[in-house]
């Protein structure tokens, strides 16, 4: 195996015997089968477009299929045997239709042409001549921007999969997704076609994440600054974790009248902000964190624990019992609801003891998306021009294990209180129950939502820059963020579409980015990896 798309990668160079996050070497080489059987099948969608073949379910498979290989997001190696054969079964009946609609479907030998071993083992040694270090003659720089292309792609094919299943898609992210996946396999393209690839990968995300945020707004309303309880009450509880609206809804509703309270953890802690999911009097609070203490919360979470998507490294066996997945996430072992039917959750919630008192601890403030925000804006706005508010930080993005990561709370702590943080995504678990006050009655620590709510950020930071009369990149703004996954990979991709300069990115830089490329994005948009708090800081404010 060879991977080395997220942050955590071994040695900072690649994982090549089994990942960090627990990805065993077959996962990870049937992953990359998959990202090549799916080039085919985008192959024959672009072929197919021209003579006026399109398939909605072939596009919204696409997107499943991609995001199934996002980090931390399926590690079982059956589901994957599954999915490359329905890529190749999709790819040839799309091929027989656009064939007779007149398209072209002579491809030459490559994915759009191969034939899938039955079997696990098989398909394991055909995925290990087709990964990312299968062309040993490739440009390195070629091979650096290919895969920045391809994670930008897992990234918007997430946003675009979690918008989807709530009923908002739009066909120019599918158009572009097949497009660029095509684009990988042409050997014709020089270092500034695949530039201009990766930032119009930008753009397509940010399509993706204003047909989600639509979609989530849409279903339970715009987020409304609410506190959220840290501590627990006396009774039977879920935990669900991960991303998905949607499916946090669905258990809200089977739950209600079981005597469960249902608790958020990580990145659904925003959730207790919309008003629709608000209503329910057994939705209570927030439990643990993200990832830097994981695995002793879900070790000692008295209750069932719902996965929705990406955000655990492999699960201990000590909790495998009472944890279930949904949707696209897998791992051997562990139970599988895959028809929404969370009865068996619910079961499992009723069978254990859940919590034996009730418990006070901190709260913490969520809701401050851009309705909320710019609710405010004249304040916001008059306090900048009175100087109150010297300059706001966006510090966001991933969390993870691999150490560094606590320069993030370093640097919020060290923020002088005439600024103002922003933050979104579970990097803000690092310092998510700080208190920071406020100026002037503006809360110095503002949670924007999960990292499917950046399109919230980017919204606030142009309306900005549109009351200051400048561009963006003159506000008295600066973006300090964290990556570990692809979905921060397709927002950065997107900042940096926008114009958006002077980026500051940590802990580490990105393994797939060679030195070349890296000195293009540096020239281009002044992007710089961070030092210490203090430097920043004092680098930023003077």
């Amino acid at each position: 195996m060879f991977c080395f798309q997220c942050e955590q990668t071994a040695k900072g160079e690649g994982c090549t015997k089994i990942g960090v996050c627990g990805k065993q070497p077959d996962v990870a080489v049937l992953q990359d089968l998959l990202i090549y059987a799916v080039k085919g099948l985008s192959q024959v969608a672009v072929e197919g477009r021209k003579v006026g073949i399109r398939d909605t379910a072939i596009d919204h498979f696409t997107c499943e299929a991609i995001f199934s290989t996002l980090t931390n997001v399926d590690f079982d190696p059956d589901r994957f045997v599954n999915l490359i054969h329905q890529t190749v079964k999709f790819r040839d009946e799309l091929k027989a239709k656009v064939s007779s609609a007149g398209g072209k479907t002579d491809f030459s030998d490559g994915p759009a042409n191969f034939t899938p071993e039955a079997n696990r083992e098989n398909l394991v040694a055909q995925g290990e001549k087709v990964g990312v270090k299968s062309d040993p003659d490739i440009n390195p720089d070629i091979l650096s921007l290919r895969e920045l292309l391809i994670y930008g792609l897992k990234g918007v094919a997430a946003y675009a999969d979690h918008a989807k299943i709530l009923g908002k898609t739009d066909e120019r992210v599918f158009d572009f997704i097949h497009e660029a996946m095509a684009a990988t396999l042409n050997k014709d393209l020089g270092a500034d076609d695949y530039v201009g690839l990766v930032l119009k990968c930008g753009e397509i995300n940010l399509i993706a994440m204003e047909i989600l945020d639509a979609a989530n707004t849409g279903a339970y309303g715009h987020p409304v600054p609410t506190s959220v309880p840290l501590g627990a009450k006396k009774g039977k509880a879920i935990l669900v974790s991960g991303h998905d609206l949607k499916d946090l809804e669905d258990i809200l509703k089977q739950s209600q009248g079981k005597g469960i309270y249902v608790y958020t953890h990580g990145e659904m802690l925003p959730c207790h902000g919309y008003p629709e999911l608000k209503k329910y009097d057994h939705f209570y609070g927030h439990y643990g964190t993200a990832w830097q203490n994981q695995a002793k919360e879900f070790d000692a979470f008295p209750g069932a624990i719902l996965m929705t998507t990406n955000c655990i490294q492999k699960p201990r066996d000590s909790y495998k019992d009472y944890i279930f997945t949904t949707g696209l996430v897998g791992w051997p072992g562990v139970s599988h609801i895959a028809d929404k039917n969370f009865a068996p959750v619910i079961e499992k919630a009723l069978e254990l003891p859940g919590f034996t008192e009730d418990t006070q601890g901190k709260s913490v403030m969520v809701g401050f998306a851009r309705n909320a925000v710019m609710g405010v804006a004249g304040t916001v706005i008059e306090a900048v021009k009175n100087k109150a508010i010297r300059h706001f930080f966006l510090v966001g993005g991933c969390d993870g294990a691999k150490a560094g990561r606590n320069y993030y709370t370093e640097f919020v702590e060290k923020v002088p209180e005439d600024c103002v943080v922003l933050t979104l995504a579970c990097g803000k678990f690092r310092f998510f129950d700080k208190d920071l006050g406020d100026i002037g009655g503006i809360p110095r620590l503002l949670d924007v939502g999960q990292c499917n709510d950046a399109y919230s950020a980017v919204q606030i930071a142009s309306a900005l820059a549109n009351a200051f009369e400048c561009g963006v990149n003159d506000l008295p703004l600066s973006m300090i963020l964290s990556w570990y996954e692809q979905k921060a990979c397709a927002i950065l991709l997107s900042l940096l579409s926008l114009g958006i300069k002077d980026i500051r990115l940590g802990p580490s830089l990105p393994a797939f980015v060679s030195p070349n490329i890296l000195n293009v994005l540096v020239e281009k948009f002044n992007i710089m990896p961070i030092q210490t708090p203090d430097e920043d800081l004092k680098a930023i404010l003077g």
